[in-house]
């Protein structure tokens, strides 16, 4: 699969560029205070995806109280996703403390192997803002598509947030399609 991204503000002037290439390293460490302040400020408000074709809303949260969690978290997708060319999603998320190099990679495995990996940059987040990022992801094709059935369950999705080089946290959501 292939993923082109894109940033916007939603409720303040923050703006990033975005692209799905590794973000440079010339961020200084974070320190644990500083680290565990980011994550602290940190909340991933709502999260949705739609056919990237049409605008049509296929799945949508609201439920990430726990966006930084050593669980893993369980999600449940329409199975239908699997068929679309390109799916959106669009994360909104806030936080309190500034980011000067906002970036994630996403790994995505089959009962413990790994299937693809994205890179996602949203660049710099200003403090106490709330903000939209927007990306897409085309698909294989349908003829290279694993049926819902053998993923459902079996697929997780560990997501890495960096500020610049620094590892702020991990989250793992494990998927069953519906």
């Amino acid at each position: 699969m292939a993923s082109k991204s894109g940033a916007g503000a939603a409720s303040s002037a923050a703006s990033g560029s975005s692209s799905a290439s590794p973000a440079p390293s010339s961020s200084p460490p974070l320190d644990a205070q500083q680290r565990q302040k980011i994550v602290d400020g940190f909340k991933i408000i709502s999260m949705c995806m739609k056919n990237a074709e049409t605008g049509q809303l296929v799945w949508e949260s609201s439920n990430w109280d726990k966006t930084f969690s050593e669980d893993e978290l369980k999600i449940e997708i329409p199975a239908s996703i699997l068929q679309l060319k390109a799916v959106s999603r669009e994360m909104c998320f806030s936080s309190v403390e500034s980011i000067r190099n906002f970036h994630l990679v996403q790994s995505v495995s089959l009962r413990g192997a790994p299937l693809e990996e994205w890179r996602f940059n949203f660049g710099f987040v200003i403090p106490g803002s709330t903000n939209s990022w927007s990306c897409t992801i085309e698909s294989a094709g349908a003829e290279a598509m694993i049926p819902a059935e053998v993923l459902s369950g079996h697929v997780l999705i560990e997501t890495q947030f960096f500020d610049g080089d620094a590892h702020v946290s991990t989250t793992r959501q494990r998927v069953y399609y519906v």
